[in-house]
């Protein structure tokens, strides 16, 4: 008798913890992780994350070229493309989802979570050979 108001107390110990993580928040404005762009994720409308890119950096293009010239291999402007999109919230992170790469004009299955210090974890995937980008949280307006 003694076991179910021990099982009790230990369920209602461990409910926060079955609380929706932090790491679902993925919304908010970050570099990639070679600096060169930010990437705005706002939701798409129906609470899953899309990410647009904001903005880019003028000081890593050709000189004579601004952020508005850029375009992808397709002809469309880089500057507001939408490169992350099609996740479904899972227990611990986004998945199923894609990221479009401007610079090699391909797109790649991705997951997305937000890390503890506030910064987004991306993996990028071909088939079963994924690769992690860690992209900085822009502190700025």
């Amino acid at each position: 008798m003694r076991l179910i108001p021990a099982s009790i107390a230990l369920l209602t110990l461990a409910l926060p913890a079955m609380a929706e993580p932090a790491n679902h928040d993925v919304f908010g404005t970050f570099y990639t992780a070679a600096g060169t762009s930010r990437v705005t994720i706002e939701d798409c409308g129906d609470g899953s994350p899309c990410g647009r890119v904001s903005a880019i950096n003028p000081n890593v293009l050709e000189p004579g070229t601004t952020p508005e010239d850029l375009r992808t291999k397709t002809g469309d402007p880089v500057l507001g493309l939408l490169i992350l999109e099609g996740f479904e919230q899972k227990r611990s992170d986004w998945r199923g989802g894609t990221i479009y790469d401007p610079e090699n004009d391909k797109t790649y299955a991705a997951r997305i979570k937000r890390l503890e210090d506030g910064d987004l974890e991306l993996k990028g995937c071909v088939g079963p050979i994924c690769q992690t980008q860690i992209w900085a949280e822009y502190e700025g307006d």
